[in-house]
């Protein structure tokens, strides 16, 4: 019984970790789209913007992010026959691209800080799309355990990233047009 409180524990911080990634990418597009506007707009939006990042960073993802990592580890602490499982390993994998993810994005929040980030708002709008796509193959991963076939489910990946991409240029296009 204790295992199912850890694992409802575990999805719990997992849904607030990814919503804390899915917002703060969004918050830097913002924050990079500033600098478009006036000088007096961006004294106000740039410590605006930062004051959100922070809190959101601080107060939400990060802890989540923590609190899942803890839950898991927990997790198989209490049941190590999943580490005797392929499924279970290849999770393990886009875990850790999460946790790069997630440390990326607190290098880039640093960056904004420090006005040295040299991406654009179209850079972040595909970094975005990253967190999406581990998101997709943990799930699947997980739900689908070792009834995966690794062939197909590299191939439905990897379309999965080409229609978001594709998207994401759409979006782009469509968003310029209507400038």
């Amino acid at each position: 019984m204790l295992y199912l409180y850890i694992k409802s524990i575990h999805i719990i911080f997992v849904v607030c970790w990814m919503a804390g990634l899915f917002y703060i990418v969004r918050l830097f597009i913002y924050h990079i789209e500033a600098k478009d506007r006036s000088v007096e707009e961006q004294r106000i939006l740039y410590p605006q913007f930062e004051l959100m990042e922070s809190r959101l960073w601080n107060i939400i993802t990060t802890p989540a992010m923590v609190l899942s990592v803890l839950a898991g580890l927990l997790m198989l602490y209490l049941n190590p026959y999943l580490l005797h499982t392929n499924w279970m390993w290849v999770k393990i994998a886009f875990v850790i691209g999460l946790l790069i993810y997630h440390f990326v994005c607190q290098r880039v929040m640093l960056q904004l800080r420090k006005s040295t980030l040299t991406w654009t708002s179209t850079h972040l709008r595909v970094w975005n799309e990253v967190a999406t796509i581990l998101l997709v193959a943990i799930v699947f991963v997980v739900v689908l355990k070792s009834a995966l076939n690794w062939i197909y489910g590299l191939v439905g990946l990897f379309v999965f990233i080409a229609v978001i991409m594709a998207a994401v240029k759409i979006y782009k296009y469509y968003r310029l047009k209507n400038k």
